[in-house]
């Protein structure tokens, strides 16, 4: 049998003792656990983040005399403020005894095993709040509740990002030809940057999976990439026109976002006294066999300079 006891597991953590938990709970979404944005982890309120523009006549003709201009440096603003959440959930103990007990056993395939009933309802529920996260990340309206804006809301709303013009919806007979109108658009400033990706949503990154294993046009030939057809491993390390693809779970079927990972931002306070965490046990205060799961945490997302994304959005 399992060692420990179901009888009390009523636990508190918070502001920086709340971090080991909060910190799955938010990063362990496909996007961020890949490395996919910049995380700026310690924000306790909000971060302006400053934006330089240099003119094109940063390099003048040699003088005696110091000669400015004042219209070759211009500074903007960007600012990201984490938004406040919580998770209010109630759980019967006793439908995930089993699952827990099967854990101690080491009945399981889990990288680390919790060794208190508190550590494995955590878990379970980190795991939701990560899958909410990562939608947020990309897709989030802070209308709704539980979201804040996503990266592809704020481009939208955004003039200075470079919108494609020739969207639509994306297949394995397409999907060369709109990829190639994402890159066609990037700057060149940004192209052959070390960190510029192409973030595609599951449906683009599959369409361009299939045609590289086997479609009989755009030059690929009927046994596509490596005369070796769909009957390979092209699940990672996807380029296109030497500008790596990025898997991003979070955003909805046909969209698409090229930008550097340098001028995406996930900003939250890991280190925040918002940070909190709650096992609340109620058998001693009803009776009942119930956990009540309390988190309180911040996230927001935002992006520095508009002009060097490039959004596909069909």
């Amino acid at each position: 049998m399992a060692s420990g006891s179901l009888n009390s597991i009523t636990t508190t953590y918070a502001g920086e003792f709340a971090k080991k938990y909060i910190a799955p709970a938010l990063l362990k979404g496909s996007t961020l656990d890949s490395g996919g944005l910049t995380v700026k982890p310690n924000i306790k309120y909000k971060e302006t983040m400053k934006k330089v523009a240099t003119g094109s006549g940063v390099i003048g003709n040699a003088a005696c005399d110091f000669s400015a201009s004042a219209d070759k440096i211009t500074l903007t603003e960007r600012v990201i403020q984490p938004e406040e959440f919580q998770v209010n959930l109630e759980f019967c103990k006793k439908d995930f005894h089993n699952d827990w007990e099967a854990i101690q056993q080491g009945i399981s395939a889990h990288d680390k095993l919790p060794p208190l009933f508190s550590d494995f309802i955590i878990a379970h529920v980190a795991d939701l709040v990560a899958e909410q996260t990562e939608k947020n990340i990309w897709e989030g309206v802070t209308a709704n509740a539980g979201e804040f804006d996503g990266l592809v809301t704020l481009a939208l709303a955004d003039s200075d990002v470079l919108d494609v013009a020739s969207h639509a919806a994306v297949t394995a007979s397409n999907v060369v030809d709109k990829l190639g109108s994402i890159v066609d658009a990037i700057p060149s400033t940004v192209y052959g940057s070390e960190d510029l990706f192409m973030y595609v949503s599951s449906n683009i990154y599959r369409a361009y999976t299939r045609a590289l294993g086997g479609f009989g046009a755009q030059g690929l030939g009927a046994a596509g990439y490596n005369s070796q057809g769909n009957n390979q491993d092209l699940s990672t390390g996807l380029q296109y026109d030497g500008v790596q693809l990025f898997l991003g779970r979070g955003l909805n079927d046909n969209t698409a976002m090229a930008a550097q990972k340098s001028n995406l931002y996930f900003g939250t306070g890991l280190l925040s006294d918002h940070n909190e965490v709650k096992v609340i046990d109620m058998a001693d205060i009803d009776g009942s066999q119930n956990v009540r799961i309390v988190m309180r945490f911040t996230a927001a997302v935002q992006y520095g300079i508009g002009s060097e994304i490039v959004l596909y959005h069909a």
